[in-house]
């Protein structure tokens, strides 16, 4: 049998990918060598398998802030993250950040890749999103993102008056134009995005959204292509406000729904419209009365 074949046998644990990686990088070896994932094994090798650890110069620092937690176990966190709360360090957020606030909370975090997040939601989008506490566990919850079987439904504010309901089926890239957005191109990669309106205020709509894929900004970005872009969005808004002052993109990740990695149960979390959300709908419908 081939190396890596063999490994993800052993190894189900971990992703093929990430054992392709570690192969290449040197953290595993095959009695006590280094080895090509192409090598042929017969059985009785010795594999020592290392995972790597960041070093503590560029490892990100625990930092004491505070999380809504809706629901943790020995496998997993589910957080319902705020407005303005940035997930993951970046160039422009080196810390202060979801990841920075995990650490603190669960210590043994820092042993799992990017400190178990699993998927991330935007700066200015609030709402459910999931956190592994162990790599078996983040491994699991990736591949039911990858498969499709983990749920997530969003709700939006658009402009405009849009259609019933509908699938939006368009890739998403990275617009070549401006690199720093992303763009319905032939060059990206395929996105679902379905949709349905809930309540219609005139000029804008309350739109349920449930991902079929996963790329960044998909929602946002599939909005604006049928030309109803979120309500407050100034990356995707295409220059026009629409009359409605809102200071962040509105949108929310209002039910998260997996099967639990560990337990194999079904689990289901809803997330009502945060405060600055739920008042501003509540202004649409008054003037529409």
């Amino acid at each position: 049998m081939r190396l890596d074949q063999a490994l993800a046998r052993l190894f189900h644990q971990y992703s093929r990918n990430r054992l392709q990686e570690w192969l290449r990088a040197g953290h595993i070896l095959v009695d006590g060598k280094s080895a090509a994932t192409r090598m042929a094994v017969s059985g009785g090798e010795k594999i020592v398998l290392s995972p790597p650890q960041l070093p503590d110069a560029a490892a990100p620092r625990a930092q004491r802030m505070p999380l809504k937690i809706v629901h943790e176990d020995a496998a997993l966190i589910v957080i319902d993250k705020p407005a303005g709360l940035v997930v993951h360090p970046g160039a422009g957020q080196p810390d202060r950040t979801l990841l920075n606030a995990l650490l603190a909370h669960a210590p043994a975090l820092a042993g799992v890749p990017r400190a178990g997040i699993v998927h991330r939601l935007d700066k200015d989008t609030s709402g459910l999103l999931v956190v592994a506490k162990t790599v078996e566990s983040q491994t699991d919850l990736v591949r039911q993102l990858a498969e499709r079987s983990m749920g997530r439904v969003y709700l939006a504010l658009v402009q405009g008056d849009p259609p019933a309901s509908g699938t939006i089926d368009a890739p998403v890239g990275r617009d070549v134009r401006q690199r720093t957005r992303m763009a319905v191109t032939n060059r990206g990669k395929p996105a679902r995005t379905a949709y349905r309106v809930i309540e219609r205020f005139g000029r804008a709509a309350l739109v349920e959204c449930r991902l079929e894929t996963g790329r960044t900004h998909q929602i946002r970005v599939h909005l604006q292509h049928i030309h109803h872009p979120l309500v407050g969005d100034t990356v995707y808004r295409r220059g026009t406000r629409g009359g409605i002052d809102f200071p962040r993109q509105a949108l929310h990740a209002a039910e998260l729904s997996l099967t639990h990695p560990q337990t194999r149960e079904p689990m289901v979390w809803k997330s009502p419209l945060p405060r600055d959300f739920k008042q501003l709908v509540a202004s649409l419908r008054a003037c529409e009365v």
